[in-house]
């Protein structure tokens, strides 16, 4: 067997699967150049490996060991510091003990090294305590878990948690996630999540409609009223965004993140920031990407640029009160005190962009066109978004004149 292809079998045999007596092969290691070690080190490793800061510090990074402890690693160069990492892959403990637990928390620190929303890695985490952590699976072995033990336990789960199709969705996403981090680590040979099937009923929930996900056009008559003359009255740019979010339909924290420097020419707005929320903190910034990771231009038709030219340039983001930038929480909160005045109830930030997408169908743009604007990549999310957002009346006034 030439080296190359002895090499190769090699990691096949200390990654695969726990058929392998890893004891026997681990001698073999000398024989693999040091190299081609740290090869592939560099690619099984999550977590970043830092660089010293000063003349005299150290490279570091950290380790989780099989009882979910870390441990910080230094070494003087990069190249030493993935040569102390290499017993810790190449060992027969790793593999051997490592438990449905333990991969959740290197598939999740390595979701966090990459630049996903902080918010996604806590709905990841508040999902897996809430549906997981007393599951069976939590303590077992890895090599002990198969499909069919997998299929009873998410059958389970979506049984016990009384779980609708969505809800399941949201949670699988952790187990998909998982198991093919597993597979592309070589922990595994097939991703057994492939063959899992949902044969129990999900909780079946009232379709939404249009008096519930978006503000009708007699409604926004009445909210925009009263947005106008509380403007009027406090000068508070909170309601003023609120106004200007129904020509826009941005994401309430793309609206509060805007600058002035995002209105490129008099027709478009660049949206390339969001703000985000740190959950556990409660701590509120503006990052400088979008919930997607992609900018886009987004049209200003001529009322939005009348409200834009209301607002005196004070700060380099768009909507401030008292100098500091309006946060969601505050947009959020000018839809509660509106609702709380007029006795309905309230309709969150989200149904202003909805409201946005079905003015924008009902009036026909085309959805593809929609799609952009809202800034979605599956034309299949934008239909999600689009509900008849007129009143009964001017519904059946459409419907006769229709037939």
């Amino acid at each position: 067997m030439n080296n190359d292809i002895f090499q190769d079998y090699l990691l096949e045999l200390l990654q695969l699967n726990s058929k392998y007596d890893i004891l026997n092969v681990g001698s073999a290691l000398d024989e693999i150049p040091m190299s081609r070690k740290i090869d592939l080190v560099k690619k099984m490793h999550p977590y970043s490996l830092t660089a010293p800061s000063s003349e005299k510090g150290r490279w570091q990074t950290r380790f989780k060991d099989a009882n979910g402890n870390y441990k910080i690693i230094k070494a003087q160069t990069e190249e030493k510091l993935l040569e102390k990492l290499i017993p810790l892959y190449f060992s027969n403990s790793h593999l051997e003990k490592l438990t449905f637990y333990n991969l959740f928390e290197e598939w999740i620190a390595y979701k966090s090294e990459l630049a996903g929303s902080p918010n996604t890695i806590t709905r990841h985490k508040q999902h897996y305590r809430k549906y997981f952590e007393s599951s069976k699976l939590h303590s077992m072995k890895l090599k002990q878990i198969d499909s069919l033990l997998l299929e009873m336990e998410c059958n389970r789960i979506v049984r016990d948690f009384n779980l609708a199709r969505k809800e399941w969705t949201n949670a699988k996403t952790i187990l998909l996630g998982m198991f093919e981090y597993a597979v592309r680590k070589k922990y595994l040979a097939v991703n057994p999540m492939n063959e899992v099937k949902i044969l129990v009923k999900y909780r079946q929930v009232v379709r939404k409609t249009g008096k519930t996900q978006t503000f009708n056009t007699d409604e926004l008559a009445e909210l925009n009223h009263y947005l106008d003359a509380k403007f009027t009255e406090t000068g508070d740019l909170a309601f003023l965004a609120v106004r200007m979010n129904f020509y826009l339909g941005l994401r309430v924290g793309e609206l509060v993140a805007l600058k002035w420097s995002d209105w490129e020419d008099n027709t478009t707005l660049h949206i390339v920031r969001e703000e985000v929320r740190e959950q556990e903190s409660n701590t509120r910034y503006v990052a400088d990407h979008t919930k997607t990771h992609l900018d886009r231009f987004v049209a200003v038709p001529p009322k939005a640029i009348e409200l834009l030219k209301q607002i005196p340039r004070q700060s380099e983001y768009i909507f401030v009160r008292d100098g500091e930038r309006i946060t969601s929480r505050q947009i959020a909160y000018v839809l509660e005190k509106y609702a709380e005045r007029q006795g309905i109830q309230t309709k969150s930030t989200h149904k202003m962009r909805k409201t946005y997408a079905s003015m924008l169908a009902s009036n026909g743009v085309p959805l593809d066109a929609i799609r952009e604007l809202l800034g979605h990549t599956e034309l299949s999310t934008t239909l999600g978004y689009i509900y008849n957002p007129l009143p009964e009346k001017d519904t059946y006034e459409l419907i006769s004149k229709a037939l």
